[in-house]
């Protein structure tokens, strides 16, 4: 995934530098963080258009401190703290959790390694990358994010991820529900491999959680504009005004179970990188399940090493409703560590949907949604 990564945007791979700060021999810490800030236009939210500043937008916004510790024999003790947050305001995001983008310890040896703590779950570290329409723009995630290819963790976890094997590596983690006498409840498992030769990379991940609650949890009609969502009301309509009321933005739709399988491939060829991904979604409740599924397909150009130019297409299937989208974005690199883009997005959706890009907006009066976006981001 990494390899996969420099490609796509070296100005971040690049840019992540660092300030050691050495305890004793081969043992470090660094501080490292990422600063993203720009202006949008949104065609339809609500009804209006809007001009908005907006921010972590094509990187999430965050500042972090990592580090090892040589232990000897192989050995070294790792950790990882990792806050997010936002620009505009200052404040913290992840639900106001201070280190909610990571938080772990553990162990690594010959073998991978194993950690502990709030950490990236499989899906994020096999295939996330190959959601070649986000990485056009920061908004263009999955519908929903139903599948996690935004880049999602799993709290209270153990997790086991291997060193590199020929190209070949695999990983699986545990999430504990903290739920007494109920060892099922809040739960949550992931599971994935990843593979990289020459040009050609795949991954493919599954990620199960079991009553996915805070900033996991379900609001249909804000992530994916449905009036109905399995078989039951996302919203009320006042029949006079036709004013929409959204009916579980302050108490979340009670999902049991979201289990969801994700697969993508790239190929290289010269200056561009063809890839694409799969996922099939399964989201139960009330004695109801339903499905969704995510084709998409894109490219990432490196016009010269200082410009890049990404775009991505993806259809989306849930419930008799279709969405397709298209996104574009371009970069270019002021230095290794700064860049300015544009981007762009336009999705249009079945009738009766109300158009929302990647859970990002409020949901449009109509079947479509566009925006564009212009910003610039700092690496240290």
């Amino acid at each position: 995934m990494n390899a996969l990564r420099a490609p796509i945007l070296s100005g971040v791979a690049l840019a992540l530098a660092s300030l050691p700060a050495v305890s004793h021999a081969q043992s470090s810490v660094t501080l490292y963080g990422i600063l993203d800030a720009g202006v949008t236009y949104v065609s339809n939210t609500g009804g209006s258009h809007v001009v908005k500043f907006d921010d972590g937008v094509s990187y999430g916004n965050r500042w972090g401190i990592k580090g090892t510790e040589d232990l000897g024999n192989g050995l070294a003790a790792v950790f990882a703290l990792e806050s997010g947050f936002k620009l505009g305001t200052g404040k913290l995001a992840f639900g106001g959790s201070e280190f909610g983008r990571q938080a772990y310890v553990g162990l690594s040896g010959p073998w991978g390694t194993v950690s502990l703590g709030n950490q990236l779950d499989m899906t994020e570290e096999m295939v996330f990358s190959y959601n070649i329409s986000a990485w056009a723009s920061g908004y263009a995630i999955h519908q929903g994010d139903f599948d996690r290819f935004n880049g999602d963790r799993l709290p209270n976890s153990v997790k086991f991820l291997s060193n590199d094997i020929d190209g070949f590596k695999f990983g699986g983690m545990w999430s504990f529900g903290n739920v007494a006498g109920n060892f099922h409840q809040d739960s949550a498992y992931s599971v994935g491999a990843h593979y990289a030769h020459g040009p050609f990379t795949m991954g493919a991940a599954y990620t199960q959680l079991n009553n996915p609650s805070g900033i996991y949890a379900f609001d249909p009609y804000a992530m994916i504009g449905t009036q109905t969502f399995l078989g039951r009301p996302t919203v009320s309509v006042d029949p006079a005004t036709g004013a929409i009321t959204d009916l579980y933005s302050s108490t979340a739709f009670p999902v049991d179970k979201q289990g969801t399988f994700g697969v993508g491939a790239s190929y290289a060829l010269g200056t561009v990188t063809l890839m694409g991904n799969y996922s099939y979604t399964t989201i139960k409740a009330f004695g109801q399940s339903s499905q969704m599924q995510v084709g998409e397909g894109g490219a990432a150009w490196h016009v010269t090493p200082a410009f890049s130019v990404d775009g991505g297409y993806q259809y989306t299937h849930f419930e008799g409703h279709h969405w397709n989208q298209v996104s574009t974005g371009l970069h270019y690199l002021l230095s290794k560590r700064t860049d300015v883009y544009i981007s762009g997005d336009y999705l249009k959706a079945s009738s009766g949907v109300d158009a929302v890009i990647g859970y990002s907006f409020t949901p449009s009066t109509t079947t479509t949604q566009a925006d564009i976006r212009v910003g610039m981001r700092h690496s240290f």
